[in-house]
């Protein structure tokens, strides 16, 4: 008897886990038989609650699938439960035949130079939080007041963050942004927005829709510089389309003369924002005497070679540029959960095939920690499947070993008790939902979401 063919399945229950309820866990538990998952926060869903942007809510309708899934039967939800911290991975290991990682990328690229740390200076994934409503990153209030941000990385977190820094008040407030950011918004001085990066156009990482809500955002215009243009229009016909529309936007956006009403809209608008290309971050500058920001230090670049594959070349030249808030949005992060897994620090994932984890029997990752933070959902939706096909396949070709009958949550639940550790149910999760979602009604807002893992535990619990 080897492993568990499609007819045993039944009579021998592989047991697996999933760390992780975000998207990633989510796709990698739509296709098992049978999943426990465990979740560190008392709320599940990961980077669709805490970073999708509040004014993108069809983006959060995948939250409707998970909840599907949650749901089932054979799926079972554990928030609350810190892996790594609360329990370990080889405990993990010890109860079920199968553990899949998909944790995802809580930590930060840093960009390594001087003043990184002076105060008015955030990485996005922060500022995502806060306005999202991550506990961890409720303090942050950043102090929004002053003329210029500066938004250092072009991919859409980057426009997420310029967007929200810029949207109309009377936009955001019919979104689930947080109440205090709502505030900190509406007395928010900044009036214009610069989003940096170290090579051209054609280059830029955002796509076209993010692109397209920053030339239509209301009371705002572009403002780009036309040098940064030169030779676009003539590389265009050798560009991918999708690429190739997104460069026709920008060139249209910088260079044409607008149409009368564009020209009219452009003239009354009391914010502005722009591209600047061929830049990276030399230092961050202070107020002399200072832990406060004052401005920021650019290289200016030269590209060598050409699309996709162009590399950012220093020239000698810097230029400094006066702002009072530098975000830094040039990547999220995964970071190592234990000792004992496989972990490559230099790419900062988990080493894997097909989401198996090198060296490591029992043991799969899927989402950003098995491929790096790039893409959006449907891109994790298609390596989380993946993960779950090579956990089948294992399954049935008795690679994965399921000859032991494992002991499953059971005895986990048991090692939680002991250590103090309650777990938050889904129907404990459907309680706080329903209360956010109440809160929202009165304000016209879709939810108010609650701000601490104290709240949202006692809100579960009572």
């Amino acid at each position: 008897f080897s492993g568990c063919g499609k007819a045993s399945l039944s009579s021998c229950s592989p047991k697996v886990c999933i760390v992780g309820s975000g998207p990633a866990g989510f796709y990698t538990a739509q296709h098992l038989i049978k999943v426990d998952i465990y979740e560190r926060l008392p709320v599940p869903f990961g980077l669709v609650r805490f970073g999708v942007a509040p004014d993108h809510p069809e983006v959060k309708n995948v939250i409707n699938t998970f909840t599907q899934t949650a749901k089932h039967s054979r799926c079972s939800f554990y928030g609350n439960v810190n892996v790594g911290k609360n329990v370990s991975i080889t405990e993990l290991q010890q109860a079920y035949h199968a553990v899949v990682l998909s944790y995802g990328a809580e930590g930060n690229r840093s960009m390594g130079v001087p003043g990184e740390d002076l105060a008015g200076v955030y990485s996005a994934k922060d500022f995502v939080g806060w306005y999202n409503g991550l506990p961890s990153c409720r303090e942050l209030s950043p102090d929004l007041s002053c003329e210029t941000a500066v938004i250092l990385g072009q991919g859409n977190v980057a426009l997420d963050v310029a967007r929200i820094l810029l949207s109309p008040i009377d936009i955001l407030k019919k979104t689930d942004i947080t109440q205090p950011t709502l505030e900190a918004l509406a007395e928010s001085q900044v009036r214009r927005v610069l989003i940096v990066g170290r090579r051209g156009p054609i280059q830029i990482a955002c796509t076209i829709k993010e692109l397209r809500e920053m030339v239509n955002l209301p009371d705002t215009r572009p403002d780009m510089v036309a040098a940064d243009f030169d030779g676009v229009k003539e590389a265009l016909k050798d560009l991918p389309r999708p690429r190739k529309r997104l460069t026709e936007l920008m060139l249209k956006t910088a260079l044409e003369v607008p149409g009368e009403k564009e020209q009219e809209r452009r003239s009354k608008a009391s914010r502005t924002w722009g591209f600047r290309f061929f830049r990276s971050p030399v230092e961050v500058l202070a107020e002399p005497g200072h832990s406060r920001i004052a401005g920021i230090r650019l290289a200016i670049n030269k590209l060598e070679g050409s699309g996709d594959g162009a590399q950012a070349v220093l020239t000698g030249e810097v230029e400094d540029v006066p702002c009072g808030l530098v975000v830094s949005s040039i990547g999220y992060k995964s970071l190592p959960i234990d000792p004992s897994v496989p972990f490559d620090s230099r790419k900062a994932i988990v080493p894997n095939t097909m989401g198996r984890v090198k060296q490591a029997a029992g043991l799969y990752c899927s989402g950003w920690l098995k491929t790096g933070p790039t893409g959006v959902i449907a891109t994790t939706m298609n390596n989380s499947f993946d993960t779950a096909r090579s956990i089948l396949e294992d399954m049935d070709s008795g690679t994965l070993d399921m000859s032991a009958a494992k002991p499953g949550s059971q005895s986990i639940s048991a090692l939680l008790e002991k250590r103090g550790v309650k777990p938050v149910t889904f129907s404990d999760w459907e309680k706080i939902d329903n209360v956010e979602m109440k809160r929202g009604e009165s304000r016209g807002k879709p939810r108010e979401k609650l701000l601490t893992v104290e709240e949202m535990l006692h809100v579960a619990w009572t």
